[in-house]
């Protein structure tokens, strides 16, 4: 077991919290206001950052997609430029934070096109610090390095990772997320549900703490993602919002061997055809894990006993159980989990395919075994 674990971020957890920006922003920072469609200013959240900010300079750009735009994006970073802005603040559900991490690097890139520089992996030197209010749990984008970025003209969605960009602080008030709905918040749970298992259905290794780590976390979500969504109660919203944070900030992964071929291929979903990022998973993860049953049997069996208290002692007929458990609460939450149940959509396996190709996503999964024609036969799995 190896790795490089960096996970700088400060958490700030608790009813409350906004009020601590007072104390985590510096008195002097210029501070850039970053948030979505404007829910923010109906729910209160709005009001309570910018009390807490005080007299400091604050300048704001709102707008952001739920998948956010590249080109969106160039639009802040002439905001940040004309400012002078020293800070970054997302205050918003992952999509902003994510936004928020690609645009602290993009800002700070003149003379080239941002997206090719970054997809190339040459990060400037110098990057904006970025801080979080959470008001979404679900993709843990608040204490780790990942954007997913939408590029509308080149129809792409493309992940960036720069450790520099991973925020600073991040503050995570549960009471931010009373005025979800009921499809944001199944959304949110599902989304780090996947994050899991993402992380844990790979191949056996000398990883017990990560293994029983991700182990509870997904009897939490199981267990409070129905609660979060059927009734929002306090209790439902702390549990479901710490775990979706320590589904994805580098613990449950590190040392261990990765697949996210569900998420390369929801991507493309999300690019092709506007569906919820975290349905976009539902609708194929199980087939992911149904065509590679048997690279996944001896995990998926565990997570069947461990998680899901399946007794069936034959491994291949545990891990296949531990599939239908899976769809079967991605469908309690209300998420598709067959392409054929999403209504209006005519789903094409050649332009799913071809978005793949042009991100450069062609050797998927923790083997790289998942090429274009492995994708093929997922989706008509999925079907």
């Amino acid at each position: 077991m190896q790795f490089d674990l960096v996970n700088p971020t400060r958490i700030v957890f608790g009813s409350g919290k906004i009020a601590r920006l007072d104390d985590l922003v510096p008195a002097s920072a210029r501070v850039l206001l970053f948030y979505g469609g404007g829910s923010i200013k109906r729910n209160g959240v709005y009001d309570q950052v910018t009390q807490a900010l005080g007299t400091r300079i604050v300048a704001e750009f709102g707008g952001i997609e739920v998948n956010p735009h590249y080109e969106t994006i160039l639009e802040a970073c002439d905001v940040v430029r004309r400012n002078d802005i020293g800070l970054i603040l997302s205050v918003g559900g992952g999509s902003v934070a994510d936004a928020a991490k690609f645009l602290a690097s993009a800002a700070m890139i003149t003379g080239a096109d941002p997206w090719d520089e970054l997809m190339a992996g040459r990060y400037p030197e110098k990057i904006l610090p970025v801080g979080v209010v959470l008001t979404l749990p679900a993709t843990g984008s608040e204490s780790n390095a990942v954007s997913v970025i939408s590029h509308q003209g080149r129809r792409i969605k493309y992940p960036f990772a720069n450790e520099a960009a991973r925020p600073r602080f991040a503050i995570l008030d549960p009471d931010t997320l009373v005025s979800l709905d009921r499809r944001q918040r199944a959304n949110g749970a599902v989304d780090a549900v996947t994050h899991v298992l993402e992380q844990y259905l790979t191949v056996p290794a000398n990883t017990p703490v990560q293994y029983g780590y991700s182990e509870s976390l997904l009897e939490v979500l199981f267990e409070w993602g129905p609660k979060f969504v059927q009734d929002n109660s306090a209790e439902a919203r702390e549990n479901v919002m710490w775990a979706a944070n320590q589904a994805l900030n580098g613990l449950i992964g590190a040392g261990v061997r990765q697949d996210w071929s569900t998420h390369y291929i929801g991507h493309a979903i999300t690019a092709l055809y506007d569906i919820d990022h975290a349905r976009s998973l539902t609708l194929i993860m199980g087939s992911v894990q149904r065509f590679r049953l048997a690279a996944k049997t001896a995990m998926l069996a565990r997570y069947g006993r461990r998680v899901w208290k399946i007794e069936e002692a034959d491994d291949t007929i545990a891990a296949g159980l531990a599939i239908k458990r899976t769809e079967a609460f991605f469908r309690e939450m209300g998420c598709p989990t067959r392409l054929s149940e999403v209504e209006g959509v005519a789903f094409s396996a050649d332009d799913i395919v071809a978005h793949l190709e042009r991100a450069g996503q062609t050797r998927l999964g923790e083997n790289e075994d998942i090429g274009p024609a492995e994708v093929r036969k997922i989706l008509e799995l999925a079907a």
